[in-house]
């Protein structure tokens, strides 16, 4: 079955870094489009960072410069530097695929906690 399993995140300072990783199994990575999303408490869930089969990325304006997304297609991962992380980046973060010709899948969520 399909699955996506999130892991690295932590407690961490503010202006520290830490890097998440998304493992997937289940389904065609190569041909998916791969993303983070966050959500805090008492907000929605949001975009963090897109990359596209090709390549191509795409990030919030608030991650921007600070958050770097990448893939490895033959280890099946997802991976989400963030470097300088401030309070506000505080969520649980959350590993999401949307492959070609199949439903969007979502991983269960690693927190995210930096202090100030």
């Amino acid at each position: 079955q399909v699955q996506l399993v999130e892991s690295g995140g932590g407690l961490v300072q503010a202006g520290g870094s830490l890097r998440l990783s998304c493992s997937a199994s289940g389904f065609i990575f190569s041909s998916s489009s791969m993303g983070w999303y966050r959500q805090a408490p008492g907000k929605q869930r949001g975009l963090v960072a897109t990359i596209t089969t090709g390549g191509s990325t795409n990030y919030a304006n608030s991650v921007e410069g600070r958050f770097t997304i990448s893939r490895d297609n033959a280890k099946k991962m997802v991976y989400l530097q963030m470097n300088n992380l401030k309070p506000e980046d505080t969520a649980v973060y959350y590993c999401h695929a949307r492959p070609l010709y199949a439903p969007d899948y979502w991983g269960q969520g690693t927190q995210v906690t930096v202090s100030s």
